[in-house]
């Protein structure tokens, strides 16, 4: 799902993938935005000082494995629970299909198969298809849930709100309303991930539209919906989307911290740099105008092509990493899980590229700690195209690839 062809993919991993005998370079970090003013650029100013990645400790790194769930899935791009007793699992694959898994074996039937009005490209690794899924925080009671994706003939983004049938696990196929429609100028950029947040809103990530260096200039177009991150009421009769924040390019899995309700977004880069945005709970509960995240005059923490430009205009992220390290991030979750106590608190992301996987520890809202956890995870660099991670009801970490396999994050012992 990402601007990413399958040679370049091939040749990043093997060059890259393996994990080094020497310490992984630093990152660049910024600690996270303090309470918002009432101005839509938030300045930041430079960089903070550097954080190294390091291995994450012996002591936590031995007491979790990943552990193979399935291998049947066909370009998938999501696992979600829904808000109701564990046991099933939703699996999103790019073609337009969602798949109802339990335990290890997905039922017969598709929960949803939209392959008749998903638009696809003709090549492989295209990024339109089924992109997004969230349920409503009370599917339990109501049935209802939403859905992302790229719409036939012309790839226009389509977010629309569904409802289980009769059978719990099949939806109800004509049971439509359409909540927002975006055209996109472009086959790619489209992100597509929807995440309810803890003020009932429903979150939706738009890229800038796609193509390269953000043409149309979309980014930085507050009139425009693309290059955002938006939220509707979806409670209301006719949702509007409202704008929460702008200067995104393809903000690639979104997710809120069960605990802090803190807004994480995984930002795919250009050329240089892939990085990762946080919007506070502070933040989102005052948003006087949408924050201004920085593309396409910023990428990262620079200066986008070294134009000139004024840092402390935007909102910098939480920390970046140079594409020779990856090319293309993968967004994941806050672990609030009890199986691995020692994950807690720790922010989990991949790169699709290379495979690497890393997590950020945050103490009361600041940066302390970035583990490279590709040495324990995967010593043998068999992990590739991460697409996204997943978790279940009781908060429960997984990986999701686009090679067929999804894996869980399990104790050692197990």
């Amino acid at each position: 799902m990402r601007s990413v062809f399958l040679g370049f993919v091939a040749a990043t991993a093997g060059a890259c993938a393996a994990p080094s005998a020497k310490p992984e370079p630093p990152i660049q970090t910024a600690a996270p935005a303090e309470e918002p003013s009432t101005q839509p650029a938030r300045a930041k100013g430079s960089p903070a000082p550097e954080l190294s990645v390091v291995p994450a400790p012996a002591e936590a790194a031995a007491t979790v494995k990943l552990q193979l769930v399935t291998d049947q899935t066909k370009e998938a791009t999501a696992l979600v629970a829904a808000p109701e007793p564990k046991g099933r699992l939703f699996v999103l694959e790019k073609r337009g299909v969602i798949r109802v898994l339990k335990g290890s074996k997905f039922n017969p039937q598709p929960f949803l198969d939209l392959q008749s009005v998903v638009k696809l490209d003709d090549r492989d690794n295209g990024e339109r298809g089924l992109l997004g899924l969230a349920f409503h925080p009370q599917f339990a009671k109501n049935g209802r849930f939403y859905i992302n994706y790229t719409s036939r003939p012309d790839g226009t983004t389509r977010v629309e709100e569904r409802r289980v049938g009769r059978n719990k696990d099949k939806a109800d196929p004509k049971a439509v309303k359409l909540l927002l429609e975006v055209e996109q100028p472009y086959s790619n950029h489209n992100a597509g991930d929807l995440a309810f947040g803890p003020d009932g809103k429903l979150y939706v990530g738009l890229g800038d539209g796609g193509a390269a260096n953000d043409p149309k200039g979309h980014g930085q177009n507050s009139k425009t919906l693309l290059g955002s991150m938006l939220r509707l009421d979806v409670e209301a009769a006719s949702p509007q989307p409202e704008v929460v924040a702008i200067g995104l390019r393809n903000p690639w899995r979104i997710s809120f911290d069960a605990k802090t309700g803190d807004l994480f977004i995984a930002d795919v880069g250009q050329n240089l740099f892939e990085y990762v945005h946080l919007l506070t709970a502070k933040q989102l509960a005052n948003v006087a105008a949408p924050y201004n995240l920085g593309w396409n005059v910023m990428e990262g923490f620079h200066c986008f092509q070294d134009k000139p430009c004024d840092p402390s205009q935007y909102q910098a992220p939480m920390i970046e990493y140079p594409h020779k390290e990856g090319c293309s991030i993968t967004g994941g979750y806050v672990y609030r899980g009890k199986q691995l106590p020692l994950l807690q608190g720790q922010y989990f992301y991949a790169d699709y590229c290379t495979g690497l996987v890393r997590s950020l520890g945050l103490e009361a809202g600041r940066l302390k700690t970035s583990w490279d956890w590709k040495p324990s995870l995967d010593p043998e660099s068999r992990l590739a195209r991460l697409a996204s991670f997943g978790q279940d009801q009781d908060g429960e970490l997984y990986l999701v690839t686009h090679e067929g396999p999804i894996f869980k994050f399990v104790p050692a012992n197990n």
